[in-house]
């Protein structure tokens, strides 16, 4: 969606949403989740006691947890039972866990430091946390696969093959092959593609998963695949701003690391000002994709600008 394609008063859609406090619903959302995930997840014990230790350690290293936020605020929208979108939101989260976890890993971004303490390789060993990764993304189809989550199979099956695809070859894993092959070379709409599959595919499956738990019809997942698709580039721009603009200390990571890898992003090939410009044309364009959603789910179309203010 064109900038001048929107059909909405952009000036009021930059303004604070009335009466809601994004910052609390997302902190209560992720509690939420976190109890989830504390039941989900296996607690140390026996001989396998190390790796389920470090499946522990790196999931519970704080977060906003915003993808977990997304399934449930989505589904809530079709009515949807949050004790099902918890779940579900627990199993992307477990997904999204390994992804990084193996992204810190020294044949990746060789990173020492997460979310303000050491990479789960750094705390435990490159095998635990190469281990612990896989276990984390079997236990993600472990939770989508068990009757808790929704009755209907039917249901059940459609978020395991949503969420294979989007964590796949073609989804998250093929953006991450083409985040290692960046180069100064790349172009905006490399960078964009690269950034849609690999940040933008967890993001479309937490707001599709909405509709399909709550049975709703193809244009409902459509549109709101649209609104994750721009935002998922909003959080990368951002994501990547912070790289440039923001220190160690607040982000609970390595900063610059990009410029010294020599990989592309928006802000290398658009600069500061204009990789933010693009970001708030994306949030516009997402608030736009929700349509009618925009009032019903105020979570949602909050969300966007959000990200744009965000400092870590």
């Amino acid at each position: 969606m064109g900038h001048s394609d929107m059909t909405i008063d952009q000036t009021k859609a930059r303004e604070p949403l009335a009466g809601l406090d994004l910052p609390q619903a997302i902190n209560q959302s992720a509690k939420a989740v976190d109890a989830v995930l504390e039941q989900v997840l296996p607690s140390p014990q026996g001989p396998q006691g190390r790796v389920q230790e470090a499946m522990r350690y790196a999931t519970f290293a704080g977060g906003k947890r915003l993808r977990p936020f997304l399934v449930l605020h989505s589904a809530r929208l079709f009515g949807v039972d949050d004790a099902h979108s918890l779940r579900v939101g627990a199993a992307l989260e477990a997904l999204h866990t390994y992804s990084l976890v193996h992204d810190d890993l020294p044949c990746m971004d060789d990173d020492d430091l997460r979310r303000g303490r050491p990479t789960t390789h750094i705390a435990f060993d490159e095998m635990t946390a190469v281990l612990a990764g896989d276990a984390l993304l079997t236990v993600a189809f472990e939770i989508l696969a068990d009757e808790k989550t929704h009755p209907d199979p039917a249901v059940r099956i459609a978020l395991v093959a949503r969420l294979a695809e989007a964590g796949g070859h073609d989804g998250m894993i093929g953006g991450q092959v083409i985040d290692m092959l960046a180069t100064e070379k790349f172009g905006v709409d490399d960078v964009i593609n690269l950034q849609r599959l690999k940040t933008g595919q967890l993001f479309e499956f937490a707001c599709e998963a909405g509709p399909i738990l709550g049975n709703a019809a193809a244009e409902d997942r459509q549109r709101l695949r649209a609104y994750a698709r721009e935002m998922g580039v909003v959080f990368q721009i951002t994501d990547d701003l912070l790289d440039v603009t923001s220190t160690a200390e607040k982000t609970g990571k390595a900063v610059g690391k990009d410029a010294d890898m020599g990989k592309a992003t928006l802000v290398t090939l658009l600069g500061v000002d204009g990789a933010r410009a693009e970001a708030e044309k994306r949030a516009h364009a997402a608030i736009a994709a929700l349509g009618p959603y925009a009032a019903k789910a105020p979570e949602l179309s909050g969300l966007p600008f959000f990200l744009l203010d965000r400092e870590a």
